[in-house]
């Protein structure tokens, strides 16, 4: 490693010179570029590797999310329903998001059969692109050990190990933030317009996946090109505005595409009451995270906590401004809390004196910036899954790693021998916190990694004192004495950081993988995502014939029935792909359909039978959903369940003629 003065940036080697490519050393993609250490390509591959095994270990029982697995088998069957992001193969309504991060999931079915493994797919190998490009940005700032310990530090984070196993649409945001910030730093380096405009594209297409949480890195952006790019002022300013141009325009595609097709000709936009896709991204999944409603959407129910979330002592309300050190959600994110927040000033300090283009210097500002507002922004709003803190995984891996290369560096300079074991035994602190709120998680591995953390501190503290002792003498004096210091200082950096690896890694075991939104010892997910869901694409009995009978005397309609809610509708859209028409939206209180428009299609003839009853589908006592139910207990004959043979949680009712 360099000398505490030096500047962090990776050197090519001397005795390897930098040649061009050749298509003979492109074949050879395991040795190194003559740019970086020898050791340093087949470290990475060995994370990525790790990373593609922990990821994908349990893909074939990643299991769904229902509402949005119902979506995917929709777009995987319907190219209309594909286009507009619509729930039902009908496409009638779409679902409550921008249907981005669904596309590739609907691809991958479209090839490989509906599975949840075909929908887990996609985001294992956004996961692996993750890493990988999360070691290049970083290499390039910091230098390769610190690329790496990012790398590493990131792809086993616990929330991150278990999101990319699972078929969330936060995996494909984290992909494009991480791709939004390698272009960034790309275009910083010689204030490159056109990779800066590709930074902005990049951040429309995490939009796309999981709407205004993708804008969380703008001011870090900004703030960081006006600041440092080696160009004037006014050239700074055009730059920010062309690339703000360009992540406007991404962004909204799908918000406009909405807006110009006629109502008719388009699916109704779910989560509203007035059909608007501009209502729908920035009131229902915007300011409603605030607990401020918006005038044409629905209440979402995020300005309370969910019931299905935290249940144990150790969770804290989805509203509460301190949640992010809270254990229930820190054990997820937040482990490298510590060596991240050293990494941040021990780095703005060293670098404070650094010129106006120093990309050291923008690198620390960059991370930074984007972690502060994440995490501003995550403390006001209601969360109620942890999956969703996974954009603040990079930048706390950046800056995590960045932290241990900067004080183990500071070991060769006499002044500072302190800082690694301060900083490794507030880690170790911390660590020692959040693991003895869930003590019987893993203690056989727990507390003898603390304890050797402890003793590399105490140890390193020691040494550190004898140094300053020897007037003008260095921390390592010569070969003889580095290379067993640099162990220690090693042991102790890897024994802190066993704990968070080992909750990470626990995904590879059945019992801790079961959901998208934790793994490791903490409290269990939402109903619908459980791990073992090897039955849930396949009709019950009951179903079958429920479904056999509304086949047989479907004659001609468009749609196989009507259902009173989505997850009544799930049960037969999900194993089967057929059009059925869910009533109400998510929510129940979408006017979707009206009853003016229910009672069209059945008097041309589109539509045989309603089913009531299951869970959910209530409502309101105004809304058109218990419009609608009243007009069909009026107006519709019940079919006896001696007739369909599907049981009686459903009623069965055919409208229309013959009725």
């Amino acid at each position: 490693m360099a000398d505490a003065g030096t500047v962090t940036r990776a050197q090519p080697a001397p005795e390897r010179a930098v040649d061009a490519p050749t298509r003979a050393s492109r074949l050879r993609f395991w040795r190194s570029p003559a740019d970086q250490p020898r050791w340093a390509r087949p470290a990475l591959l060995a994370v990525a590797a790790l990373a593609a095994v922990v990821y994908g270990w349990q893909v074939r029982h990643a299991g769904y999310a229902e509402y949005y697995a119902v979506a995917v088998r929709s777009m995987s069957v319907s190219w209309r329903a594909f286009l507009f992001g619509a729930f039902d193969p009908g496409a009638t309504v779409t679902v409550d998001k921008l249907a981005g991060a669904f596309l590739p999931q609907a691809l991958s079915a479209r090839v490989f059969g509906f599975h949840p493994w075909s929908l887990a797919l996609p985001q294992v190998a956004e996961g692996v692109v993750s890493v990988l490009v999360l070691y290049r940005l970083v290499r390039r700032w910091c230098g390769a050990p610190a690329g790496l310990l990012a790398a590493a530090m990131f792809a086993l984070t616990p929330i991150v190990a278990s999101m990319f196993g699972h078929p969330m649409e936060d995996a494909a945001l984290t992909m494009c933030l991480v791709l939004a910030a390698d272009a960034f730093v790309a275009a910083l380096a010689g204030a490159r317009t056109g990779r800066l405009v590709l930074a902005g594209v990049w951040v429309g297409l995490g939009f796309q996946a999981k709407m205004l949480q993708s804008w969380l890195v703008l001011p870090a952006f900004a703030l960081t090109w006006l600041a440092f790019a080696p160009v004037s002022r006014r050239r700074r300013l055009g730059q920010v505005a062309l690339a703000s141009a360009a992540t406007v325009a991404v962004s909204l595609a799908w918000v406009l595409l909405l807006t110009v097709v006629p109502a008719g000709d388009r699916p109704y936009v779910d989560g509203t009451t007035n059909d608007s896709a501009v209502a729908m991204v920035f009131g229902y999944n915007g300011l409603d995270r605030f607990g401020a409603h918006v005038p044409g959407t629905v209440e979402s129910g995020f300005t309370t906590p969910d019931p299905a979330g935290p249940t144990d002592a150790a969770a804290s309300p989805a509203g509460s401004w301190h949640k992010l050190v809270d254990p229930g959600y820190a054990t997820q994110i937040g482990w490298l809390h510590p060596l991240a927040l050293a990494g941040l000033v021990v780095g703005l300090l060293r670098h404070r004196r650094a010129g106006r283009a120093d990309p050291v210097r923008a690198g620390f500002v960059l991370w930074g910036g984007w972690l502060a507002t994440a995490v501003v922004v995550f403390s006001g709003m209601t969360l109620t899954h942890r999956a969703y803190l996974a954009t603040l995984a990079p930048p706390l891996a950046a800056l995590a790693a960045a932290g241990v290369v900067l004080s183990w560096r500071a070991l060769r300079d006499r002044w500072a021998t302190w800082l690694l074991p301060a900083v490794l035994l507030v880690q170790l602190g911390w660590t020692a916190h959040l693991a003895g709120r869930y003590a019987g998680f893993l203690p056989w591995l727990t507390w003898p990694a603390l304890a050797t953390a402890a003793a590399a501190t105490v140890a390193l503290v020691v040494v550190g004192r004898r140094a300053r002792r020897a007037a003008g003498a260095p921390v390592v004096a010569g070969r003889r004495t580095e290379g067993p210091w640099r162990a220690v200082a090693a042991l102790g950096v890897a024994a802190v950081l066993a704990v968070p690896a080992a909750w990470g890694l626990s995904v590879l075991d059945c019992r801790y993988a079961g959901t998208a939104f934790e793994a490791g010892a903490g409290p269990s997910g939402p109903v619908g995502l459980a791990l073992d869901a090897d039955t849930t694409d396949t009709l019950t009995a009951p179903r079958r014939r429920l479904d056999d009978y509304l086949l047989a005397h479907r004659d001609g309609a468009r749609y196989v029935a009507a259902t009173s809610s989505w997850r009544t509708a799930s049960q037969f859209v999900l194993p089967t792909g057929q059009p059925f028409l869910p009533l109400g939206g998510y929510s129940g209180l979408v006017p979707q359909p009206t009853l003016a428009e229910l009672r069209a299609l059945v008097d041309a003839g589109e539509l045989r039978f309603v089913l009531l009853g299951g869970v959910g589908g209530l409502g309101t006592t105004d809304s058109e959903l218990s419009r609608i139910m009243t007009w069909v207990l009026s107006s519709c004959q019940e079919v006896p369940a001696a007739d369909h043979g599907g049981g009686e949680e459903l009623l069965v009712y055919r409208c229309g003629p013959g009725s």
